[in-house]
């Protein structure tokens, strides 16, 4: 399911934003203070390579670091109990887990990425170029709501072992 998301997420903005791509200035404000007015540029074809490098960068959070992971001796996994998690009869279960986990985290940092871009690229067709950093700021909130869950579903997998595990 999260793959699915995943390229969905990453399909629409690739269409989205190729649609804006001939609609901004060759020149766009790129970089905004913290009262969104813009105080750094780039070339068009710069601002969109640097959210190409996002998309990698989420793509690599959410489905490199699982294959990283799986190909990584237990020595060097940081997991409570990792000894009890990697036995021989819970390894592809923890492995699933854990992909799983962390697909939906690059997810949400694509989406993180997607609207950070999209309220920059807004910016750029204002007169005063101002970016929203008041929607910027629900965002990154929602964000941090969703890696406090994150988290504590990781340590409730992953802490003291049970039976029912």
């Amino acid at each position: 399911m999260p793959k699915s998301v995943f390229v969905v997420l990453a399909t629409a903005a690739a269409i989205h934003f190729f649609y804006l791509y001939a609609q901004l200035p060759e020149v766009v404000a790129s970089h905004f203070d913290v009262h969104g007015r813009p105080n750094g540029w780039q070339t068009k074809p710069i601002f969109f390579a640097f959210f190409v490098g996002a998309i990698v960068t989420a793509t690599f959070v959410g489905f490199g670091v699982p294959r990283i992971i799986e190909s990584m001796p237990i020595a060097l996994i940081n997991l409570p109990n990792k000894q009890y998690w990697f036995s021989p009869e819970r390894r592809q279960k923890t492995l699933a887990f854990l992909s799983s986990h962390l697909a939906w985290l690059g997810c949400v940092v694509l989406l993180v990425e997607i609207f950070a871009f999209e309220f920059s690229v807004r910016a750029n067709f204002r007169p005063d170029r101002r970016f929203d950093t008041a929607s910027l700021t629900y965002v990154l909130a929602a964000m941090g709501v969703f890696l406090i869950i994150w988290t504590a579903r990781l340590l409730a997998r992953f802490g003291k072992p049970s039976e029912t595990n």
